[in-house]
Parts: C-alpha cells; sequence; structure tokens
C-alpha cells in the first residue's frame, strides 16, 4: 500500500437506495396482506417500511411480530422506560430509521425533546435522574459486553422485579435485532419521519462508527 493510496480521504458511497424495497402494497398476495392487517398504518395510510419489507420473508414474519408487538404494546416496562432504552440502542447501533419511528413513540410516552437529545450524550450526562442513567447504562453495557454488570444489575433491581429485569434484557436485545435488519437492508424514513436526526456517536470509537456507517 502506498502512502498516497494510505491516506486517500475516505468518501461516503452514493445513495443508490435500500437493498431491499418496501414490498408495494399492489404486489401484496392474500397471505401478506393477512400478515400486514393488524398494523396501524400511518397518517397517509402508508405502513411502515419495515414492516413492508420485513414481510419479504412471510414466516419469519408471521413469529417475530407477536413478539415485538408484545414487547411495545403489552410489556411490563413503563412506556417511558421502554423508549429511553430503544432510543439509547438505536444511537449504539447507529440506526436512523429507528430512531426516528421512536422519538415521536418517546414523545408521546413523556420524554422531553431536552432528554430526547441528550440521549445521545449517554448516561453520563448531565441531567438525568439517577434512575434513567441507570436505563442508558444497561442500554450500553449490553451493547457493550451483552450482559449487566453486576453493580448495574443490582441497581436496576432496586427499582423493577424480576420479569420487568428480564424484559430489560430482551427488549435491548430485539431493537438490536431489528437495528441489523433496518442497517443491513437499507431501510428508509417515512416522509414525517426523516426529519428526526439520529445524534451523532459519542465515546470510544465514535469516528470509526461513523466512517463505518458511511459505507451503508
Amino acid at each position: 500500500m502506498t502512502e498516497e493510496h494510505h491516506h486517500r480521504p475516505h468518501h461516503a458511497a452514493p445513495d443508490t437506495g435500500p437493498r431491499l424495497a418496501p414490498l408495494s402494497e399492489d404486489g401484496w398476495d392474500p397471505f401478506t396482506r393477512e400478515l400486514l392487517a393488524p398494523i396501524p398504518r400511518d397518517a397517509d395510510g402508508h405502513l411502515a417500511n419495515v414492516f413492508t419489507t420485513l414481510v419479504r420473508h412471510p414466516a419469519l414474519f408471521r413469529h417475530f411480530l407477536p413478539f415485538g408487538s408484545y414487547l411495545l404494546r403489552e410489556g411490563r416496562l413503563p412506556d417511558r422506560i421502554r423508549e429511553l432504552l430503544i432510543l439509547r440502542t438505536a444511537c449504539n447501533t447507529r440506526a436512523g430509521y429507528e430512531w426516528g419511528r421512536h422519538v415521536p413513540l418517546a414523545r408521546a410516552a413523556g420524554v422531553t425533546d431536552e432528554e430526547i437529545e441528550r440521549v445521545g450524550a449517554g448516561p453520563d450526562a448531565k441531567g438525568w435522574t439517577p434512575a434513567d442513567a441507570r436505563l442508558l447504562r444497561a442500554a450500553d453495557e449490553l451493547h457493550r459486553d451483552a450482559r449487566l454488570s453486576a453493580a448495574t444489575w443490582s441497581a436496576l433491581a432496586a427499582d423493577h422485579d424480576e420479569a420487568q429485569l428480564i424484559e430489560i434484557t430482551m427488549l435491548v436485545g430485539q431493537y438490536h435485532m431489528v437495528a441489523f435488519f433496518l442497517n443491513s437492508a437499507g431501510t428508509r424514513l417515512e416522509p414525517g419521519y426523516e426529519t428526526e436526526t439520529l445524534p451523532g456517536p459519542t465515546g470510544p470509537g465514535a469516528d470509526a462508527a461513523k466512517g463505518a456507517h458511511a459505507d451503508a
């Protein structure tokens, strides 16, 4: 490798659209329509791209939807806690689609705009309550280490029962899985959601994360 090549400026790849396009409604067969029927539509009458893309694997989609819906709508965690964990996971995985779709849900759950902006700065940012900082730290530990530290588990156990502790780990894992799919498929945010910009990465490895996702 020449010195010139080694220091060649990095440029983002041109935008060529998603790798997997959402399945257009006029292409839905009866089974696809049945699978998508329970999902609420956006204000414009369309379904979110995450669903119309993932349904390209209908057998997987049929099993995925009940689990994801349970965590989102029927889980044991309060809405605000759930959305803080999801937003931090979206930051950690650089999942812009996940972030854009969940910012409105976070607002509806009582997370303020100041707090939403602060999520990107992580658990050590000034302004978090100790309980909120513990949640963001839990999301970070699961992302980095695939486990909660003894200290974080003990601290969370003071505020949450056993079922909620289980759900915290499963929720973060679920939204990592969804982020892997969204980022790899290149799923695009729908009109009205793309204004919610994913905060830049912070902490060790931030520059590497920016560079890696410039290639996506």
